[in-house]
């Protein structure tokens, strides 16, 4: 299992020309559990000055949209982009209008002060008792139960609004974050209606196992681990579909892992006649269509990022598009994509 979630990022990553870090390191031993993202991020932005953008995804995150790539062009001016909506943060203050298990944070000093004023809140011991009662009085459809990182994120934005709020953006417009119950048993649905590459709920880029505690103490778990299995492996199923496709395979149904070939076998995987597959491959590979094998200039360019969002159409190579190595109209870094500690 944590092969198969490594590698549905991994897969991610590769599509998209990002750097990928996996770390089940705890830098922080105050800082355990759900908290141990905040100090290894910072030590990774202090390490790599370089990478403008870091993304970070729990370990029980799965990639399920391969195509769809967040128009970094739309973000510009803010530091931190979180799933979530407005009212339900700074109106109804409550502790579920945002999740904390994926999210995409600027490397500048805005950021690691954020992220400074947040750990202050995870500190074992009195510090999260503390703050979990805080917490309770301030958040809504809150238990005083010990602090935790989303409810501390939300109690910053709604405490120190002029502080932080104009540099955060609370995303709703694709999926960032996908409630898994909602998802997993509509794919073959999604695949006879929809195509990859739109990210919302026609076909989410991210399927979120929250509550699920298939390999840890069952006592903490919100549902049953047999329910949570099955589910995970319809996600990642799906999602290796669509990677498998590009070499003429999927798997035999979305609850098996066995693989059969849907294509004929060909000497070149790299082609294909499909303008959807082509657009999926690596920057680095160019899907060619068959019938124009001859003719070096017909070539499918891979999705990329543009303000107005992602932008899957087929043009030229050679055009101008906004890419995460190339946001705001200079060179940049591309971003980091990591996870954390095993599936939980």
């Amino acid at each position: 299992m944590l092969l198969r979630a490594f590698k549905n990022k991994a897969d991610y990553c590769r599509v998209h020309g990002f750097d990928i870090f996996y770390s089940n390191a705890v830098l922080d031993a105050e800082m355990s559990g759900f908290w141990t993202k905040l100090p290894l991020l910072r030590a990774l932005m202090v390490a790599h000055p370089e990478t403008e953008l870091f993304w970070w995804v729990d370990s029980d995150v799965v990639f399920t949209d391969m195509l769809f790539e967040p128009p970094w062009g739309k973000y510009t001016a803010h530091n931190l982009l979180i799933p979530g909506w407005e009212s339900k943060v700074y109106e109804e203050k409550n502790w579920m209008g945002t999740n904390a298990g994926s999210f995409v944070i600027r490397n500048c000093q805005w950021s690691l002060n954020l992220l400074d004023a947040w750990a202050e809140m995870g500190r074992s011991g009195p510090a999260r008792e503390k703050y979990g009662k805080i917490f309770a009085k301030v958040l809504s459809n809150r238990e005083p139960y010990e602090a935790d990182d989303q409810s501390a994120l939300v109690y910053l934005l709604v405490t120190q609004r002029e502080r932080w709020a104009d540099r955060v953006f609370l995303e709703s417009s694709y999926v960032l974050h996908g409630y898994w119950k909602a998802i997993v048993d509509r794919y073959e649905e999604m695949r006879s209606s929809s195509r990859p590459g739109l990210g919302d709920d026609r076909w989410p880029l991210i399927t979120h196992f929250v509550g699920c505690k298939p390999c840890g103490d069952p006592n903490g778990a919100s549902y049953e681990a047999a329910q949570c299995w099955r589910g995970i492996d319809r996600a990642f199923n799906f999602a290796d579909d669509q990677i498998l496709k590009l070499y003429g395979f999927q798997h035999e149904s979305l609850n098996s892992t066995a693989v059969q070939r849907v294509r004929k076998e060909t000497g070149r995987p790299m082609d294909t006649d499909d303008e959807e597959i082509g657009r999926l491959l690596h920057p680095t590979f160019r899907g060619t269509r068959k019938k124009d094998r001859k003719r070096s200039s017909s070539r499918l360019t891979p999705a990329r990022a543009t303000p107005e969002g992602l932008s899957p159409s087929r043009r030229p190579a050679s055009s101008p598009s906004l890419s995460p190595a190339s946001v705001g109209g200079r060179r940049r870094a591309k971003p980091v994509t990591m996870e954390a500690g095993p599936l939980s």
